[in-house]
């Protein structure tokens, strides 16, 4: 599904905290609805796996991102190499997002408005997002 760290020249140093700042931002929308479910930190370790984290460091890049999006209180730091990302890797991170959010069966104003936030912040068009929205919805509704 996500190949984007496969296909850059990523300064490898510099992985983990890639890794760790995209599941920042995966946890803090898990956590906007009060709720940060196991099923939802499951799509976390998921995607960080499939963005080419190894596996033998998920768990210390998600524990990491947990500390990282406790001690924050904006989500511009977890943006900044999303925004830096081309345009295919950032709808698959915004697809990801999706995923996390509808992963209890449906999103509360406060999961939509940061989703239309993010949009903004990493220069995506809607209507690209509002499709991958409605794939999403359909993904887990099958």
């Amino acid at each position: 599904m996500f190949s984007f760290f496969k296909n850059k020249n990523i300064n490898h140093n510099n992985d983990e905290d890639i890794f760790s700042k995209v599941a920042s931002l995966l946890i803090h929308i898990a956590k906007i609805d009060q709720n940060y479910t196991a099923k939802e930190k499951e799509i976390v370790s998921k995607t960080i796996l499939e963005l080419g984290a190894k596996k033998e460091n998920i768990e210390k890049i998600v524990s990491i991102a947990e500390k990282n999006e406790s001690n924050s209180n904006q989500i511009l730091e977890f943006t900044k190499e999303v925004k830096n990302m081309g345009e295919e890797d950032k709808e698959k991170i915004i697809e990801a997002l999706w995923t996390v959010v509808y992963s209890d069966g449906n999103s509360d104003m406060y999961e939509e408005n940061l989703m239309r936030r993010l949009t903004g912040l990493l220069y995506l068009n809607k209507k690209k997002v509002g499709d991958i929205k409605e794939r999403v919805k359909e993904k887990l509704n099958k």
